[in-house]
């Protein structure tokens, strides 16, 4: 009897096991699943919410438009029985568009919801998104399910924006528009940038950190921005560095030419006109700190950075460049006024490797050793007189090799004269070094927080810390 009843059983679970894995490979599931919601909407009270395409006005719907993003970008779209195919403005783009005739499922803080599309009564033929929901869960998730949506649009919007580039004119009078922009299609990115990886990946963390904190700022009474310093010998890849950055954070870029900026009142027009979600440039700092070809006054200047004009903007990254800081006034470089500071040597072989591996496609090569070699001599050149060389060498590496080998002798040689006449210069210049700086109380403090990475150093390094951070998004 016991045993009768134990091959039932087994016999029962073969069958129920082929049953679930035949179903699973048919669409049999999919309408199971589907009766089985249209029989529970039966004891549901529900809401319908309409999104029209253009208001009372015959104006666009900002609302319509960004639901229509929104809901083109959920997985259900692009897993539903129908659904339409388009290209972008790239070639090998594709996109899944929400079909007029497509029911859209979604899932928000445990409440089901759907959406369709429908065409407007109205002869312009105009439609209409249409949400329903259930009364239950309206109260508890209405709100937040629009914010979610808006969020969503923003993330989007963001990442696919055209980038642009905008420059600084002279003003005439008061009503010139100081701004004109191009697009701005710099190819750099932090993927082609040769500088340190490590480096590389604290910046960017430290840039997703800034992002992401704006409650966090606020809470601390401070101004939702930061400010970079990148400074090193020109050609050492600092423009293509901050090209890297606005990429990254998909953000314009503000070019401010000093030269064409009146006085300090003129400099502050010019920043109010700044848009949120920009980067702000600032190059050859030590130049104009100096006071060549600017009317701006060093007061203007340090109001400029951390003023109270400076409040009147939020999401900004201000980046500031300079050949060397040695003898810049540290008022300027006081915490506060500039947070991270980035060093870009001139080029050692670790650089030199990658450099030959982008521009040569070359990893290993059996004239390293030599380029190594007079590199450990002191020798060096900046990474832009570096890649010059090998483009104009790319068909051949070895010749591409050879003639950076001779470019490094010259520059040896030349050291070597000048320390024989005594006139040489000593470079005192620090290995690349990356310093972050907040606004501390105590010296205690302030040590806690300032950190250094230096490029090329086989030492092992303490860790560096960029300062706040919001681990909680708050």
């Amino acid at each position: 009897m016991v045993l009768g009843s134990l091959i039932f059983c087994f016999v029962s679970f073969i069958a129920l096991f082929f049953v679930v894995k035949f179903l699973s490979k048919t669409s049999l599931i999919f309408l199971l699943v589907k009766a089985w919601h249209s029989f529970t909407d039966h004891f549901h009270v529900y809401q319908f919410y309409k999104v029209p395409q253009f208001n009372e006005h015959f104006q666009e719907n900002q609302l319509y438009r960004k639901i229509s993003t929104y809901l083109n970008s959920l997985p259900s779209v692009e897993d539903s029985d129908f659904t339409n195919l388009l290209s972008g403005s790239k070639s090998n783009d594709i996109f899944f568009h929400v079909d007029p005739t497509q029911l859209v499922q979604d899932n928000f803080l445990g409440a089901r919801v759907s959406w369709t599309n429908q065409k407007s009564s109205e002869p312009d033929g105009s439609r209409s998104f249409v949400l329903k929901i259930k009364k239950s869960d309206k109260r508890r998730v209405f709100r937040q399910y629009f914010q979610h949506i808006l969020s969503v649009f923003d993330d989007i919007d963001q990442r696919k924006k055209e980038l642009k580039l905008y420059m600084n004119s002279i003003s005439n009078s008061d009503r010139d528009e100081r701004w004109r922009s191009v697009p701005f299609t710099h190819p750099a990115s932090f993927d082609t940038v040769v500088v340190d990886s490590d480096l590389k990946n604290k910046v960017k963390s430290d840039l997703e950190q800034f992002m992401k904190s704006k409650q966090y700022y606020h809470r601390l009474g401070r101004v939702w921005k930061r400010s970079y310093l990148l400074y090193g010998p020109s050609g050492t890849g600092k423009t293509s560095f901050i090209a890297a950055m606005a990429k990254f954070l998909c953000y314009d870029v503000y070019d401010i030419d000093m030269s064409r900026i009146s006085d300090d009142s003129d400099l502050k027009m010019l920043l109010l006109q700044t848009t949120s979600k920009s980067l702000i440039v600032v190059e050859d700092l030590d130049r104009i700190l100096m006071g060549k070809s600017t009317g701006v006054s060093m007061s203007g200047l340090l109001n400029f950075m951390d003023g109270i004009i400076s409040c009147c903007g939020e999401e900004r990254v201000l980046v500031f460049t300079m050949n060397g800081k040695d003898q810049i006034d540290q008022a300027v470089m006081r915490p506060g006024r500039i947070d991270v500071h980035i060093h870009f040597p001139l080029c050692d072989f670790s650089a030199f490797k990658s450099l030959a591996n982008s521009y040569l496609g070359v990893k290993e090569h059996k004239l390293f050793p030599q380029v190594e070699e007079i590199f450990q001599t002191g020798a060096s050149l900046s990474p832009a007189e570096i890649g010059e060389i090998m483009i104009s060498n790319r068909t051949s590496p070895s010749r591409a090799l050879k003639s950076v080998i001779s470019a490094l002798q010259s520059v040896n040689e030349g050291r070597q004269r000048l320390s024989n006449s005594g006139s040489g210069r000593s470079d005192s210049g620090e290995p690349g070094a990356l310093f972050c700086r907040e606004s501390v109380h105590t010296v205690r403090e302030f040590r806690n927080l300032y950190g250094l990475f230096r490029l090329g150093s086989r030492r092992k390094e303490e860790p560096w810390d960029l300062g706040p951070t919001e681990k909680d998004n708050a």
